[in-house]
């Protein structure tokens, strides 16, 4: 059994027991440019779009309404225990994402049922496209005509308690994280924690949006939903397509990867969280630094040794300028390459972080970056290379995924390719000591 001295963001690392590594040995995926990890590998290698015009609520009245919606999606190809019905929209694709990603790690849920375990998904609205049809039907009839199993769907809960009802995972924590677009991330640095502890075996972590007429408004109303398609860090860009989806990722101790002979998408080194509690809804650009920089520490990592950074990336005015000047205040002047998947994915809110922590992961196996697509030309108060258009090859080793959120609610995760020689952790509280 390897396992390192932990280097969290609570109690000095001398309280602190010692720590298993930590790898990620599943992947589910409902996105909008492919379901399941097969397709939306392809779709990252590719570029591919998810924009197109937004059919899951009516649209009227909007001068644009596209988005990135999930329109090939069957419930019943994934969710085989639950009764489809009962699920809203969200906790669908966070049930089916969980399935595939339980499918993908070679594990069997009834050897996982005796085992002690931890669910945790992030969201930014739980299941609001189920309030959008409850609020329309008190306006119109009322609350006498609520539909009763809409109202039951509602609570944010069920998007973990699902997970579990459905894989049949009877000895689990399970919870819903509601930090809105770093939820995800949230999400993956608790079940790294647990893991890495020892508190739990295994976990399943990620995050899952369903699209939603209120959310949609809502940055609508701010000027920032862009006309047809997003373009994070390009000089014309207008804004963010909202978007939906689920990424559920199987965390597991090393040792126990290795016994069984597990596909090792990527090791997590670790992660980092900060609140700053700046503005509503503006980035701030120190806090953001300094967010990069608890992340970096936490997985002992340098800033040079970092090869890529997945970037929070909306395409908003604000957001690429802010994420930017905080990434070259950490990474100085030759920060390493610096993409965004909302290009190609929309904003998928609370999966947002969840399906950019899996294309990090696929980056690292399979040696490339995902392209930022639409670009055309980079705005000279981002300058960085956001890799246009097109994936590159790369060898990739360390890569850096941010999560920002409303509120100042942020959060970014270090994934490593594994390596047995290399620990990453152990070795920045070896600096440490030595000091």
């Amino acid at each position: 059994m390897t396992a390192v001295r932990g280097t969290g963001t609570g109690p000095g690392p001398g309280d602190l027991p010692e720590r298993h590594r930590v790898v990620l040995t599943g992947l589910g995926v409902v996105s909008s440019i492919g379901l399941g990890v097969k397709e939306f590998l392809q779709g990252l290698q590719e570029g591919r779009s998810g924009a197109r015009p937004i059919t899951v609520f009516e649209t009227e009245g909007f001068a644009h309404a596209n988005g990135c919606e999930i329109t090939e999606f069957d419930p019943q190809d994934w969710i085989r225990t639950l009764e489809v019905e009962q699920l809203g929209r969200a906790a669908q694709f966070s049930a089916a994402a969980a399935r595939m990603a339980l499918e993908d790690s070679g594990l069997d849920p009834e050897v996982l049922s005796d085992r002690r375990g931890l669910i945790s998904i992030g969201t930014t609205d739980g299941e609001s496209y189920d309030l959008d049809q409850l609020v329309e039907s008190e306006l119109a009839d009322g609350t006498g005509r609520f539909d009763p199993a809409a109202a039951r769907r509602v609570p944010a809960g069920r998007l973990s308690v699902a997970i579990a009802q459905e894989l049949g995972l009877s000895n689990v924590e399970a919870l819903t994280i509601p930090t809105a677009c770093s939820a995800g991330n949230y999400a993956i640095g608790y079940g790294f924690d647990a893991v890495s502890s020892g508190e739990a075996e295994f976990a399943f972590c990620g995050g899952a949006d369903a699209m939603c007429r209120k959310t949609f408004t809502g940055f609508y109303r701010l000027g920032t939903i862009a006309p047809d398609r997003c373009q994070p860090f390009d000089v014309n860009r207008k804004g963010i397509l909202t978007g939906e989806g689920a990424g559920v990722l199987v965390l597991e101790r090393l040792d126990s990867a290795l016994e069984r002979g597990a596909t090792i998408y990527a090791e997590v080194l670790g992660y980092g969280l900060n609140c700053d509690a700046h503005h509503q809804v503006a980035p701030d650009r120190d806090s953001v630094a300094g967010l990069m920089r608890l992340a970096l520490d936490n997985a002992g990592v340098e800033p040079h040794e970092v090869d890529l950074i997945s970037a929070h990336g909306t395409g908003t005015k604000a957001n690429d300028i802010t994420e930017a000047g905080a990434i070259r205040q950490v990474f100085g002047d030759s920060p390493p390459r610096t993409v965004s998947m909302k290009s190609m994915l929309g904003h998928s809110m609370g999966a947002a972080s969840a399906l950019g922590a899996i294309g990090c992961a696929l980056a690292i196996q399979n040696r490339f970056i995902p392209p930022t697509i639409n670009h055309v030309t980079t705005d000279p108060e981002c300058d960085v290379d956001c890799v246009p258009n097109k994936a590159v090859e790369a060898d990739l080793r360390i890569v850096q995924n941010n999560g920002l959120a409303f509120g100042g609610n942020n959060a970014a995760v270090l994934l490593g390719r594994y390596d047995s020689g290399v620990d990453h952790a152990a070795n920045r509280e070896a600096i440490k000591e030595a000091s």
